[in-house]
């Protein structure tokens, strides 16, 4: 049993103020595995605080100095990269095979490609050649409150804490209640780095008190927040009396546009990116879109391939799936397959219910539907659990049409041998990320979305410019 009962604030550990606790589950047991204090108003209060004290010092640091202090954290993160991992999977079911080759390094990878950004990062920049004499000031934006998910716990908050370190800003990390274990390690990381007390603190909390606290705070200058459309929303209502900047990152709905002149392992791509990490991924490829002549063929693919997809439990070595993260998602994805069924979509894989030989845990069958609409449940929201929905279309128009025919704009796929197709598509595709041909993107490009997905950037350049504000000087000597 775990309990953390105490917040990283101002460089120490201190005892929470407050008696209200979360109990945390194991996703592939159901059973009880520890619990966590959380914060309320005056812990978080008190972080905010800290690093308010600690900005001016931080801030005007030079570059060089805080490229040092990620460079240490870089160094302790890699020697408790098994603990991260081990730590990730306990708290929300990330097998650990998937935990210790993509959960534990994306941090490491987020910290190498900024560090990569900061080589040529200009902090005072000329205006023009007209005017020799301006400036250009790039500076740290203040006290940051950043509110992160349980999904990708390590990646989340690298994208956030990393480039605010570098801009100079200090900040408060409230992540969710259902991924503790990592921050709290990830607090200790920090402090053996030597990072000056105060500019990283972090409290543990729900949305509904020490989240709403943060954001409501009129002493934090800046919220980056990610999680879900509906949580976003409220976030920007709670910041606007405040006038504070806020960098949201939210929910998605992808479509993966297959043509019939696709590669051979584009279906077999497409399923397997949209199971992984069960599902609970905000840029999952969750709607395959493909052309008419080639789909009951795509559609007996996408059947095959997710009958391989095996589920078990989080501790177990394999390739297999984890849990969903607890009961309420478990409940809302079953009621989503429920749905599914119930307004036409054919099932081909999968379905209600816990996979075959498992009675507790919160384990979804790998499911699929085909001959779904648009306009069905299914199709429009978003799930966060391994179910794709396979619709038909006949030509480029009709594609785009139906991939942008969502409130969502985070990240969609396309499949073609055809150069000029794939680029006519990625213009067309209003969203803020296309990948196509299962090529990633490349390391510190952006990542974000638009509309009901956010309109943040995380990751490279952009994602350091987030944690400043431009200053225009006249008259530089």
């Amino acid at each position: 049993m775990r309990d953390l009962r105490e917040f990283y604030i101002g460089g120490r550990w201190v005892a929470a103020s407050s008696n209200a606790e979360h109990v945390m589950v194991d996703p592939s047991t159901e059973q009880t595995t520890g619990s966590i204090s959380l914060a309320n108003a005056s812990d978080v209060d008190a972080a905010v605080a800290a690093a308010n004290a600690a900005f001016p010092a931080w801030s005007a640091t030079a570059p060089a100095e805080r490229i040092a202090v990620v460079e240490r954290i870089q160094e302790v993160y890699a020697r408790r990269s098994e603990e991260m991992a081990l730590a990730i999977s306990e708290e929300m079911g990330a097998p650990i095979d998937l935990a210790r080759t993509r959960q534990a390094p994306a941090a490491l990878r987020h910290m190498k490609n900024f560090l990569a950004a900061m080589t040529d990062f200009e902090f005072v920049r000329p205006l023009a050649p007209h005017a020799p004499d301006d400036r250009i000031l790039m500076e740290p934006i203040g006290a940051v409150g950043m509110i992160t998910p349980w999904n990708w716990p390590m990646s989340q908050v690298a994208l956030k804490v990393i480039p605010a370190l570098l801009a100079g800003c200090t900040m408060v990390l409230k992540p969710s209640e259902f991924a503790p274990l990592s921050s709290a390690l990830l607090a200790e990381i920090i402090d053996e780095a030597g990072v000056p007390a105060g500019v990283f603190n972090l409290v543990q909390g729900d949305g509904a008190t020490a989240g709403a606290r943060l954001v409501e705070h009129p002493h934090v200058t800046m919220i980056s927040f990610t999680g879900s459309t509906g949580a976003g929303a409220s976030v920007l209502k709670g910041a606007a009396d405040s006038f504070k900047r806020v960098a949201l990152e939210l929910g998605g709905k992808g479509a993966n546009l297959i043509f019939a002149d696709a590669d051979d392992e584009a279906v077999e791509r497409g399923v397997r990116a949209c199971m992984m990490n069960s599902g609970q991924s905000c840029n999952a490829p969750t709607r395959m879109l493909v052309e008419r002549p080639f789909y009951e063929e795509a559609v007996e693919k996408a059947r095959q391939v997710a009958e391989t997809v095996t589920v078990g439990p989080s501790r177990e070595e394999g390739a297999h799936i984890g849990p969903v993260v607890n009961g309420r998602q478990y409940e809302r994805v079953q009621a989503l397959i429920e749905k599914g069924m119930d307004e036409g979509a054919r099932l081909v894989a999968g379905g209600p219910g816990r996979p075959a030989g498992f009675n507790r845990g919160f384990f979804v069958q790998p499911t699929v539907f085909a001959d779904v609409s648009n306009d069905m449940t299914i199709a429009r929201e978003e799930i966060f659990g391994p179910v794709l929905s396979i619709i038909p279309f006949e030509d480029e128009e009709h594609a785009l049409q139906i991939a942008n025919d969502t409130p969502y704009g985070l990240t969609n796929y396309v499949q073609s041998a055809d150069g000029e197709r794939r680029n006519r598509m990625a213009k067309g595709l209003r969203s803020g990320m296309v990948e196509m041909n299962g090529q990633p993107r490349g390391a510190g490009s952006p990542f974000g979305g638009v509309r009901h997905s956010g309109g943040g950037r995380e990751g490279g350049t952009w994602g350091i410019e987030e944690y400043l504000v431009v200053k225009s000087v006249s008259g530089w000597g």
